[in-house]
């Protein structure tokens, strides 16, 4: 949502104008009139899209200023686009989990996110619908289902310790100092291509893999133009390059597709290929409505969303699990003791992880404090309705602004604080599913909630305890505090990438 400040005048002068005209010719269409939550007063048709651009904060950071003014339901029209900001749990549970139908939708893609996305053929843009359900359904029970999930129990394994070497060999290259975002998002990235395409790529072609799923996300960055769509005549070099994008992705993407899908027809051609793959669900998917399986570019899709998904949201937690223990070394150690406690000296792994409430505690903790995003993905409305005594009309955007609710100290105790022991001593607890009450969501709730909430726990759960269990970290350089500023960067990350010393622990 953040905008680029450095807009050339032209397009604020002729936005103006044109807004202007058609505030006035439109001014007595009253008849439609709803009653919206309040906001800051905006412009004409562009609403408040120059103030927030304008203003030279993050989106993030411009909504936060505006909580105590507007409270935790308000409005801010951007462009084209109404956005409804909720910031309360309250409200969250009514929308979401006692009213889950209604609000169970996505609102309308800019031009660039319907090429990439299919015209809305993956599980998370789709509309609530026989689509969104068959591609739910299919993802859920046949892919990231607890049963099919420990299918892949040995790429974690192998995965995390080709991580473990990475680390050491890097760390022995410069004297002891890793970057931490970078080689777990890799170690990641490695487990999603195994569990997505299941056949085998040398490192060269992962990092082929990775740069394009990098591009294809710095291509869905939002332009203004998406928010006033009159301004799209002097963006169509981007939309070139960003159909360019598109067909590279295809042209990446489709020989690792007919490799597995060969290998599928023709049983024990490839030894090396795995004995299951999230793209066999795909081949001949049935999807509600349809008479035809998906074809090779929503398959792409499919994928990209399977890769993307459960990348960048895993590698970001776990860099600032590091940052939480160079700050708190008790916290550390203490984890490090349980792990001790509870494996001894053999390998922990993932069944170990199970049986550690500390761990499992630190990972809550993190994600109350640390999610990935500051907004869970838009939901839209089906029908027009009430809530917090406000009209909510479809085709509008509704966010939910994670931390406020994250922090809200009507809910937590010492809410600032990061602090584990909290979900162990202090009596305090939260259902991250949002069922039993909303107190966090680090993967939305009720019936649009992350499907890959099991795989992300598995993965963040082993990545932090095969760390702690190999490795002693400290700040670098040495004696240094953690600068613990934030930035969007796909998801929330360290506004300074952390680098941390390592010291093996045998």
């Amino acid at each position: 949502m953040d905008l680029s400040p450095h807009y050339h005048l032209i397009f604020a002068t002729l936005a103006v104008f044109l807004s202007t005209l058609i505030f006035f010719l439109t001014r007595n269409a009253k008849s439609k009139r709803v009653n919206l939550p309040p906001g800051p007063p905006g412009w004409p048709v562009v609403g408040n899209l120059f103030q927030v651009a304008g203003s030279g904060k993050p989106f993030f950071q411009y909504v936060r200023e505006l909580l105590p003014t507007y409270g935790p339901i308000f409005t801010l029209r951007m462009g084209s686009r109404t956005m409804i900001i909720l910031s309360n749990a309250d409200l969250v549970h009514q929308a979401l989990i006692e009213n889950g139908q209604v609000f169970a939708t996505r609102p309308a893609e800019n031009p660039t996110r319907t090429i990439f996305s299919c015209d809305k053929f993956t599980v998370n843009a789709s509309l609530y619908g026989p689509v969104w359900r068959s591609l739910r359904r299919n993802m859920v029970q046949n892919a990231l289902s607890a049963g099919k999930l420990r299918t892949f129990r040995h790429v974690r394994a192998t995965a995390m310790d080709k991580f473990v070497e990475r680390l050491k060999a890097e760390a022995a290259a410069n004297d002891g100092a890793v970057w931490v975002l970078k080689n777990a998002r890799f170690a990641f990235f490695c487990i999603l291509l195994a569990m997505c395409f299941g056949v085998e790529m040398d490192e060269e072609t992962i990092e082929k893999m990775d740069n394009m799923m990098k591009t294809v996300l710095i291509t869905l960055d939002p332009r203004i133009d998406d928010y006033l769509p009159l301004l799209r005549p002097f963006f169509s070099k981007q939309r070139k390059k960003a159909r360019e994008v598109r067909e590279q992705q295809i042209a990446t993407l489709v020989p690792f597709i007919e490799q597995r899908r060969a290998a599928v027809k023709n049983p024990g051609s490839d030894p090396t290929a795995a004995e299951f793959s999230y793209l066999d669900t795909l081949f001949d998917l049935t999807v509600e409505g349809r008479e035809y399986p998906p074809t090779n570019p929503e398959i792409v899709t499919l994928c990209s969303e399977f890769l993307n998904g459960g990348t960048d949201t895993t590698g970001t937690a776990i860099e600032w699990a590091i940052a939480r223990f160079i700050e708190n070394p008790n916290i550390q150690t203490k984890l490090y003791n349980e792990i001790k406690a509870t494996v001894g000296d053999k390998k922990v792994d993932e069944k170990d992880v199970e049986k550690m409430p500390y761990l499992n505690a630190v990972v809550k903790e993190l994600l109350r404090k640390h999610p990935p995003t500051y907004f869970s993905l838009t939901h839209s409305v089906t029908e027009p309705v009430k809530l917090g005594g406000y009209d909510i009309p479809p085709g509008t955007n509704v966010e939910f602004f994670l931390p406020a609710i994250a922090e809200d100290p009507k809910l937590w105790t010492n809410p600032k604080q990061f602090d584990p022991d909290r979900f162990l001593t202090g009596g305090e607890d939260a259902d991250i599913t949002g069922v039993t009450g909303i107190k966090m969501m680090p993967f939305g709730v009720g019936r649009r909630i992350c499907p890959g909430l099991g795989m992300a726990t598995v993965h963040v759960n082993l990545m932090i305890a095969r760390m702690v269990q190999e490795f002693e970290w400290s700040s670098y350089p040495k004696d240094t505090k953690v600068d613990f500023s934030e930035k969007l960067e796909f998801t929330v990350v360290m506004k300074k990438s952390l680098r941390a010393m390592i010291k093996p622990r045998v």
